[in-house]
């Protein structure tokens, strides 16, 4: 997915490894003193060998500056979005990574800190959203279930086209159909075309899966609407950790304009 891979030569993010020569000379003219190298490949990696081959060239360079004090492996680990889906075999990936990085500390002359940024892995499938469903309607060909959201609270499936598990937890027995399950914005917000999913009828509540990351995060007040209330589950109790908005959170930070 060209919208989600940043560690391509020409992309805006970072510095080029062809321009070492170039950094070289920065920190040895100014004295400055480099704490650390890090690199970020992309998102959803899977293939184990590929995140190696992009850390064999984070260690090429992490060599050349002698008193780093960590390398920064970044993150970019893919996590399974609907049943069946493969992940990246974190398990694997560890003891790979682990022996070639102790091999690089030895031959290094110091000991670093290895780190990395897992965000989405650790907290996308630690989340849901809910969602409440309007109306079901019919046309000659398809089966919409519309809901009271859109892509101003959960934008990843139009804006990259990702996949977002729907569960009707209003008819868990049901027997399924195919619907195609859209939002309440005037314009194409599509959740999920023809999905198969139990039996729908308006009032019941959806859940999409793997809405831990870049879900609220990214949601927005268009259209005027407000954004959801957030509840933490843990230890089988719930706590209301961000309100609903209102239309007073809205206006809060206009100003009076006195002409």
């Amino acid at each position: 997915n060209a919208n989600i891979s940043v560690g391509h030569i020409d992309s805006k993010f970072g510095i080029s490894i062809h321009q070492l020569p170039h950094i070289k000379r920065v920190v040895e003219n100014t004295g400055l003193h480099l704490d650390g190298v890090h690199m970020h490949t992309g998102s959803d990696i899977l293939d184990i060998d590929v995140f190696l081959q992009g850390a064999e060239i984070l260690f090429e360079v992490a060599a050349e500056f002698k008193n780093l004090s960590y390398i920064d492996f970044g993150s970019g680990f893919k996590v399974p979005y609907y049943p069946g889906a493969d992940e990246t075999d974190i398990e694997y990936l560890g003891e790979r990574l682990s022996a070639r990085f102790n091999e690089f500390e030895k031959a290094y002359g110091k000991s670093l800190t290895l780190m990395f940024e897992p965000g989405k892995y650790m907290v996308s499938e630690a989340g849901s959203f809910l969602a409440t469903v309007n109306v079901v309607k019919q046309t000659t060909s398809t089966v919409f279930a519309g809901i009271d959201t859109g892509f101003n609270h959960l934008i990843r499936p139009m804006f990259y086209s990702a996949h977002h598990e729907i569960e009707n937890i209003s008819n868990p027995e049901g027997r399924s159909r195919y619907y195609t399950v859209v939002g309440y914005i005037c314009e194409t917000d599509t959740f999920g075309s023809n999905r198969k999913i139990n039996e729908i009828s308006e009032g019941d509540v959806l859940c999409f899966h793997n809405a831990g990351a870049y879900c609220f995060s990214m949601a927005s007040n268009y259209n005027s609407r407000f954004k959801p209330a957030e509840v933490l589950l843990i230890d089988d109790k719930d706590y209301l950790i961000r309100r609903r908005e209102t239309i007073q959170d809205l206006i809060a930070t206009t100003e009076d304009i006195k002409f």
